[in-house]
């Protein structure tokens, strides 16, 4: 078996990360449009947009490692976006629809600080600068946005759906 190190393990989540958000970036205008609360299809729409930014960050990371930005893919970020096509088809026209909407949002901001917050860590250690920088920058976006999804569901959509 080969020696693999720490800068190794980065890039392949690396890759893994960037590949979920493209995915992400396919799925969230299905979420915006299917949303029957306007804010919370406004905030899908405004995260889609802060998403191209978070692969623009991560096509600068995988330039700071002199690597191609290529994805690999991401099974568990596959299962949680076929979760929330579940969902969509399985309560389109019911009041709950935007409750699961939220949910599997939430699931998906849930994937994605687990592993920003991994990274950025990892990028420390290697001493990337940059790349931590960058990392963090993403991480913060993706719980301010885990807050909204939050305050959403339960200022909200939660409560039609009950």
């Amino acid at each position: 078996m080969p020696n693999k190190d720490l800068r190794e393990l980065f890039t392949e989540t690396l890759k893994d990360i960037f590949y979920a958000e493209k995915q992400i970036l396919r799925a969230l205008p299905k979420m915006a449009r299917e949303a029957a609360s306007p804010d919370l299809s406004k905030a899908f729409e405004t995260h889609r947009e802060e998403t191209e930014g978070h692969v623009e960050r991560l096509q600068q990371v995988f330039e700071e490692l002199g690597r191609p930005a290529r994805g690999k893919t991401c099974d568990a970020i596959v299962g949680i976006i076929e979760e929330a096509k579940e969902i969509m088809e399985e309560f389109k026209g019911s009041e709950a629809l935007d409750a699961g909407l939220a949910a599997a949002a939430q699931a998906v901001e849930h994937y994605e600080i687990a592993r920003y917050g991994t990274l950025r860590t990892w990028a420390q250690e290697l001493g990337l600068n940059e790349a931590e920088q960058l990392l963090d920058e993403t991480l913060q976006e993706e719980i301010k946005t885990d807050k909204l999804l939050t305050e959403l569901a339960t200022a909200k959509v939660n409560r039609k759906a009950a």
